[in-house]
């Protein structure tokens, strides 16, 4: 999984809408997976975008469940991925192409027939990779606000016409099949209000409890409901404490969990009740930082003194 944890996963707690578009098939429409829990409203921006031909802008908390999307998509409608995550050092072109001029030179050097072929030396990006699929591929641009403000916009013209120069072999690229785009972000800086145009936009919410307990059951089959009701006790009310750095996400309540039940922790440690006098055990699964283990340990100190 993304950012070495195990994402949301968000899989239909409700019979999907009747959303069709002309021109979209029921084979190309998503509505989750086994192992992926898709929310109505996610199910819709996803279909949407599809229909629309239009790259789909997924926000949310880190650990919402963002990049393992596209993964799903691919799988659910049965289609190859290509995935392009993106670092502050990324630039546009690093999704179309790299001329490699480094290695030219070298074979040049060494007398090598490939240096009178300029088209040897260019390294395909993923936008190309996905451009050249002869059935519709699934691309994700990942944390795409991780990169230079200018990123988006130097894709514009891209994304929109599905095509692209490559000057050093005077030649234009186009997709034989539209892509599904996904585009990612953690809202570390804003996106130009160009770029926004262009794409269906979706906000993935934090799950409310009903459907956190559908997720936990993807990923603990038959846990027992005494220990899950009192995990997610404590796991609502450590996210309600006031002045946290980083609230603890889905995939860090699957990950205690898991450590609770690696453990033996009984439901007993976990009450609420209890909850305001201690701290859970193995909260290091859930608080990140000494900033948010000191704002939950002051609460407890609180909580104490306000009881004796």
């Amino acid at each position: 999984m993304r950012d070495g944890a195990v994402s949301q996963t968000e899989r239909r707690v409700r019979p999907s809408r009747n959303f069709t578009i002309k021109g979209q098939t029921n084979s190309m429409k998503f509505s989750g997976t086994d192992t992926y829990i898709a929310t109505e409203d996610l199910m819709v921006a996803v279909n949407a975008s599809i229909a629309l031909e239009r790259p789909l802008l997924i926000k949310g908390e880190p650990g919402t469940g963002k990049t393992i999307l596209a993964h799903e998509i691919a799988r659910a409608l049965n289609k190859p991925l290509f995935e392009w995550h993106i670092k502050s050092t990324t630039k546009a072109q690093h999704g179309l192409y790299e001329y490699d001029a480094v290695k030219r030179l070298r074979d040049s050097q060494l007398g090598d027939e490939r240096v009178h072929d300029i088209a040897n030396y260019i390294v395909r990006g993923k936008l190309w990779e996905a451009f050249a699929m002869d059935e519709k591929p699934v691309l994700l641009i990942d944390e795409i606000d991780k990169a230079d403000i200018e990123f988006p916009n130097d894709l514009l013209l891209e994304l929109d016409r599905m095509e692209f120069y490559v000057y050093e072999t005077q030649e234009t690229v186009k997709a034989r099949q539209r892509p599904i785009v996904i585009i990612t972000s953690n809202n570390e800086k804003e996106l130009p209000d160009a770029f926004l145009r262009r794409c269906f936009f979706h906000y993935i919410r934090f799950p409310e409890r009903e459907t956190m307990e559908q997720i936990v059951e993807v990923h603990h089959p038959g846990l027992k409901k005494s220990l899950l009701r009192e995990a997610l006790n404590a796991f609502f009310k450590i996210r309600d404490v006031p002045g946290l750095k980083k609230k603890p996400s889905t995939s860090e309540l699957i990950d205690w969990i898991k450590l609770l039940v690696v453990e033996d922790i009984p439901p007993e440690a976990l009450r609420s009740g209890d909850m305001k006098t201690i701290i859970p055990p193995l909260h290091g699964a859930l608080l990140k930082n000494e900033q948010d283990v000191h704002a939950f340990e002051r609460l407890v100190f609180m909580a104490k003194r306000s009881q004796n």
